[in-house]
């Protein structure tokens, strides 16, 4: 019994705020061209991760990204910027995507 109860608190720190931050990104409508395992509008967030991997300025780059918008790497479709993300919340969501496997 205790060790359930153990891996049921590991459990919940580690899910917690993978799912603090996926509330965020439905928050600031990140969800609405994005899904975590597909593409929709926008390209798939394990693609975006898998693309970024091994990249020290990954976080900063998305980051920027996600405020700025971007176009040409992913299609024809431009990301819009998103003035509603401030610099902090940004990098949160950028790190999230990225652990995206």
């Amino acid at each position: 019994m205790k060790r359930s109860l153990i891996t049921l608190a590991l459990t919940l720190s580690v899910a917690a705020p993978a799912m603090a931050d996926l509330a965020l990104a439905t928050s600031k409508n990140c969800m609405a061209c994005h899904a975590v395992d597909k593409k929709l509008v926008g390209p798939a967030y394990k693609e975006v991760a898998a693309k970024y991997a091994g990249q020290k300025d990954a976080v900063d780059k998305l980051a920027a990204k996600i405020i700025k918008g971007g176009s040409g790497v992913w299609g024809p479709v431009p990301m819009p910027a998103n003035a509603q993300v401030n610099d902090a919340e940004a990098k949160k969501l950028a790190a999230w995507v990225l652990t995206q496997k």
